[in-house]
């Protein structure tokens, strides 16, 4: 089955702990991420990030689904071309701002404090820097997410799971469940000769227990994952090795050995 695998779904998250952006194709760089996932976040109090020295921090610095479900009830769009983020609650007109410009942040920033009005520590703040990643971990990767993971987890709840609840850059179809897994320390090959490295299997938290489209939290994912399969997991990280452009309906597999 491994071999048969391909690329369904290309996705990045401009702003951490906002909705996703799919993307039909990517061009990717070794040793970064998605271009643009996870650029900006929204600070939750003061983090103590530098701008001109940045750093990883725990999530728990910025406003993200974990904590902050009501996120997943907005929708957003981001152009990486003007910077412009616009932000529409249900019903509501949508605010503009565009995250390079002080004007521009402060708008979002404005909105944030009234619609997380009771989840803040102080004032929310848009974070960037030049080539920084406000990623779940401290180095730069591509998370992959397996299909028929998520099928199995689905059957286990019985229910169906939106795999946007896991947050991926690339969903793949054609894998047995948890096969993902066996890949840590492995290449995988898609696209113009893409290569990554998978290093490390994703723990999940409580974000995945989110509804992605209403922001209810209304499933027990992590607790699941442990209670029937004995592991907190679902998807693996990997690194860009070897750039390229990589696309929707892209093959996805082990290299072929060297005859």
């Amino acid at each position: 089955m491994a071999g048969q695998a391909h690329i369904t779904g290309i996705y990045r998250y401009p702003v951490k702990g906002l909705s996703p952006q799919g993307l039909a194709s990517v061009t990717l760089i070794p040793g970064q991420t998605l271009p643009a996932d996870r650029a900006y976040a929204i600070e939750n109090g003061p983090s103590g990030f530098d701008p001109a020295a940045p750093a990883y921090f725990p999530k728990q610095r910025f406003l993200m689904l974990m904590k902050n479900e009501r996120l997943a009830s907005l929708a957003t769009a981001f152009d990486d071309v003007t910077h412009v983020l616009s932000v529409q609650p249900g019903g509501q007109p949508a605010v503009q701002g565009n995250l390079r410009t002080v004007a521009g942040r402060a708008v979002i920033e404005e909105f944030f404090a009234q619609f997380c009005a009771t989840d803040l520590r102080g004032p929310p703040r848009i974070l960037h820097a030049p080539g920084h990643s406000f990623s779940d971990v401290a180095r730069k990767v591509v998370s992959i997410i397996n299909l028929a993971s998520v099928a199995a987890l689905a059957e286990a709840i019985g229910g169906p799971v939106d795999p946007l609840r896991f947050r991926g850059n690339l969903y793949v179809q054609g894998w047995e469940p948890w096969h993902e897994f066996g890949f840590l320390d492995q290449e995988l090959l898609a696209g113009t000769g893409v290569r990554f490295k998978v290093v490390k299997r994703i723990v999940r938290c409580a974000a995945t227990n989110v509804d992605p489209s209403t922001g209810l939290r209304d499933l027990t994912i992590p607790e699941t994952l442990m209670r029937r399969f004995g592991h907190g997991d679902c998807g693996v990280y990997a690194e860009v090795i070897t750039g390229g452009a990589i696309s929707v309906g892209d093959r996805i597999a082990t290299p072929e050995p060297q005859s």
